[in-house]
């Protein structure tokens, strides 16, 4: 499958990492996004790993491995790697490929530049970051 440059921009729109962003910054990221498949078993990251890319599912599906135990599947518009990618240190999960899975994938050198370059977008970062550390983080009780 190869992903016109709209279709990047599309799919990096529904991702809730960049959600509201500004057509100009949807563009700028989806210039940095590169169309990677997988076959089904794959690793693409391992947990402890210095991570060099962020990752959005296109199609396919890959589960999130912590410890030996799966913890999460993610799909088609979910996300993984961001965390690493943004404070350069290891991976905190492996994730391999259930099936045959399509991704688009952003080099860490890349997204660092564009959130340099492209405040919009930083902030749109922040903000999903900052919700799941909340969410990690508050007191679920009642």
């Amino acid at each position: 499958m190869t992903l016109t440059a709209d279709r990047r921009a599309s799919l990096i729109g529904a991702c809730p990492l960049f959600q509201g962003l500004v057509p100009a910054d949807l563009e700028a990221v989806a210039a940095l996004a590169i169309e990677v498949d997988f076959p089904a078993e794959r690793v693409i990251a391992r947990q402890g790993e210095i991570g060099t890319g962020f990752f959005i599912v296109v199609s396919g599906r890959v589960r999130v491995v912590r410890d030996g135990t799966t913890v999460a599947h993610l799909g088609p518009g979910e996300f993984f790697g961001e965390l690493s990618v943004l404070d350069g240190g290891p991976r905190v999960a492996q994730v391999v490929t259930d099936e045959p899975t399509v991704c688009l994938a952003i080099a860490s050198w890349d997204f660092e530049r564009v959130l340099r370059e492209e405040p919009g977008v930083a902030l749109a970062v922040l903000k999903v970051v900052a919700a799941r550390l909340r969410e990690v983080t508050s007191d679920h009780r009642t």
